[in-house]
């Protein structure tokens, strides 16, 4: 891995999925009130990928996480922070008044500043979607508004040097079978998961995590806003109960049961 990569992986807090989905009162987002917040796996396995490329640090390299939220997002900020990355933005604001194109141009507003400053990200690296609105539009509306090459959905992503300089190689599934691009930095790369394991803070690297200063920036722009019509819930899986019995009289219907799903050999 070449030394000193720079990346800045993006997370968004999201409501908890493992409960029953709810929808706000209009319609415009997934209500979490109940079910707790999170970070996507899509997300988990970004900041993953950010802090292998960028060495946890060593050799000069740096991953700073970002996301834009409300101050309760700081949450996913310092779990980032506590599982390898070193520096964390948060443009603060509330998500829900924000389409993929207002994101998009939020996130490179940060990026331009950060180059400004002295801090090139080599590589900034998303989500493939969002995992409460499932808009997948934010990665390439990115890559637009900077310039940038993209990948959208790769699972794994390495450096390599090649003849013009660095390059990033990214992995993925294609309709055909593994996909593989190689792309120079730098780059806008989204990321699916299944292709790394994210890792769990340690009890150091959540107190060191809580030392870290967040940069609390506000927006560069007037939103225009999500611009949809309302989020749809999916009907409800069929479900049936078929009762064979009670107590000893059921087991003749158990084993019939048992023979037809081909558990039994005969």
């Amino acid at each position: 891995m070449p030394d000193g990569t720079s990346v800045l992986v993006c997370v968004k807090r999201v409501p908890d999925s493992s409960s029953e989905v709810l929808l706000t009162e209009d319609a415009q987002a997934v209500d979490g009130s109940k079910a707790g917040f999170t970070t996507s796996p899509h997300e988990e396995c970004a900041v993953e990928i950010a802090t292998q490329l960028t060495g946890d640090g060593a050799a000069g390299g740096e991953a700073t996480v970002l996301t834009l939220g409300d101050k309760d997002a700081a949450e996913q900020l310092r779990a980032a922070l506590a599982v390898g990355c070193q520096q964390a933005t948060h443009v603060v604001t509330d998500a829900h008044t924000l389409g993929p194109a207002d994101i998009a141009r939020e996130i490179a507003a940060v990026v331009k500043d950060h180059e400004a400053a002295g801090r090139t990200h080599d590589l900034v690296l998303l989500g493939s979607d969002a995992a409460d609105s499932g808009d997948f539009q934010v990665g390439i509306r990115l890559a637009y508004e900077l310039g940038r090459p993209v990948v959208n959905g790769a699972t794994t992503v390495s450096m390599e040097d090649g003849p013009d300089g660095r390059v990033a190689v990214a992995v993925g599934k294609g309709p055909e079978g593994q996909e593989t691009y190689r792309v120079p930095l730098p780059a806008v790369i989204t990321i699916r998961e299944g292709g790394v394991e994210p890792r769990y803070p340690s009890v150091k690297g959540r107190m060191q995590a809580k030392k870290v200063p967040i940069e609390e920036r506000t927006l560069a722009g007037e939103p225009r806003g999500p611009q949809r019509v309302k989020l749809l819930l999916p009907p409800p899986t069929p479900s049936s109960v078929q009762i064979l019995g009670e107590g000893p009289a059921a087991a003749p219907a158990v084993v019939d049961l048992v023979e037809q799903l081909g558990v039994l050999a005969r």
